[in-house]
């Protein structure tokens, strides 16, 4: 694996019951903690758009043809708005993971979806269009979705980019600045 490559994390900021949009906060590492920069899209709660917000973020950006990899903190953003990772992948050719602390739990998730949703289907199809594998942290495991990247590669890239702890720097950030933006200070656990 090269040195100094960069990645890209991304997170979104928490928000309230009737709230109809929040921040999606993207944030660009060199290898393994220099922050280069931070970007910003909104996108609705529960709505249809992250996929699209998220592809107008990075094209607008200067830092799009740098990036070797883009981190999603799970594959939704705003609650259920789930993001379209294969798109992701094909419209700006970086490739694209999902990372969770936990295995998801997909027979709740399709309970929750049913019950909220009309287009449950869809929604659940993107979230488990990739199959989650289990990496190694050197602390507790993460699962994660990934398209456009080998197993083997990636295991370098997350062993070079994380610091401390489970999650690499670019997603501990992300998750940092997008409650501070929703909250005023940064909080909680990524």
């Amino acid at each position: 694996m090269k040195s100094q490559i960069r990645v890209l994390g991304i997170d979104d900021g928490s928000f309230s019951f009737g709230q109809a949009r929040t921040a999606v906060i993207g944030v660009s590492v060199r290898l393994p903690a220099y922050v280069e920069g931070v970007m910003m899209t909104h996108v609705e709660i529960d709505g249809l758009d992250s996929t699209d917000r998220i592809i107008e973020m990075l094209r607008s950006s200067r830092y799009l043809d740098q990036l070797k990899l883009t981190m999603l903190d799970g594959a939704a953003v705003g609650g259920f708005n789930v993001v379209d990772v294969r798109r992701l992948y094909s419209e700006l050719d970086v490739p694209v993971i999902t990372v969770t602390r936990d295995r998801p739990d997909y027979a709740e998730i399709e309970s929750a979806l049913r019950k909220h949703f009309e287009d449950w289907e869809p929604r659940l199809a993107m979230m488990k269009s990739t199959e989650l594998e289990e990496f190694d942290t050197g602390h507790s495991p993460i699962f994660i979705g990934r398209v456009g990247i080998e197993r083997d590669e990636l295991a370098d890239i997350l062993a070079a980019s994380t610091v401390q702890g489970a999650l690499p720097e670019a997603l501990r950030i992300a998750h940092l600045v997008a409650t501070a933006v929703a909250r005023g200070e940064s909080r909680g656990r990524a």
